[in-house]
Formats: C-alpha cells, structure tokens, sequence
C-alpha cells in the first residue's frame, strides 16, 4: 500500500467520527502536514456566507500565517473557488495570480463540492518546485472529495 492509500484509509476512519467538518478539516491539515515531507503549509479556506464572495481561512497547519480572507477575483484560491477545477502551479514565481509568501515555490489548491456547489478548498503550500505531480493531485482531490462528502451529511 502506497503511503496515499494508507493515509487516506486512516484520514477515512477519522471522517466515520469526527464530530465536525472543522475538526475534520484540522485533522487533515495535521496529518499531511506532518506526513508530507514537501507540504510545507496545508489549510481549508471556507466560502463566506452568505454572499459567496470571498474565501476564509479555515483549520490549517504549517510554518506561515494565510490570508485570512481573499476575495473570488483573487489568487490562485480564487481561480479555484470560481472555475470549480484544481489549479496546481509548480513554479508560483511564474504565475503573477499567486499571493502568498517568497518562500513557497509550488502551490495546489484543490475546491472540496457539497451539494454540487464550492463550499470549500483545500490549499496546500510547498518550499520546493515540481512538488504537485499527478499521484500528488489525484491523492489531494481525494482528501477534498472525502472533506465534500462529510460536509454534504453534516451541513453544518
């Protein structure tokens, strides 16, 4: 078993009890920032209610502080939020979308879909170039997928 697999099994079981999506959320974030050698920073970012124009921060682990909020027509976390499709840059340098610190090189953000709309993201931030490759990408659309699926159940 991949090490994907194996923390996706574990990351499932916790899902079966946790007692809220923010907790989920947190324990994911924990879990692949202290099992992903290259995941340097990794955290949710929630659609503000009720008008669905901005992002916040949600549970998050990792070496810097996020933005707290970013509005959709912003960043890389916005692209995601409004297109509903993964964008994964592995040189953040060369895309003049992305916001964060100098110090990350690749940036994934992945929407987490509850009910068919974007309810959320998941956001994972890396020191080093060429970190998302495509078993990296299909692993994280995983965990969004799982995070969907418990937010679709539990909505709130």
């Amino acid at each position: 078993m991949s090490k994907h697999e194996s923390l996706l099994q574990d990351l499932e079981s916790y899902a079966r009890t946790a007692p809220t999506a923010a907790t989920l959320m947190q324990h994911i974030s924990d879990r692949l920032h202290e099992e992903m050698g290259r995941y340097n920073w990794v955290g949710f970012y929630l659609m503000e209610a009720p008008d669905f124009q901005a992002l916040l921060v949600g549970p998050y682990a990792g070496s810097f502080q996020p933005t707290p909020r970013i509005p959709l027509d912003q960043g890389l976390c916005g692209a995601a939020a409004t297109t509903g499709k993964s964008v994964v840059v592995n040189n953040v340098a060369a895309d003049p979308r992305y916001l964060g610190s100098d110090m990350v090189k690749s940036n994934m953000v992945t929407p987490i879909f509850a009910k068919n709309r974007v309810v959320a993201e998941i956001c994972i931030e890396s020191y080093f170039l060429d970190t998302f490759n495509s078993a990296e990408q299909s692993f994280v659309a995983s965990c969004a997928a799982l995070v969907g699926r418990y937010m679709a159940k539990h909505p709130h």
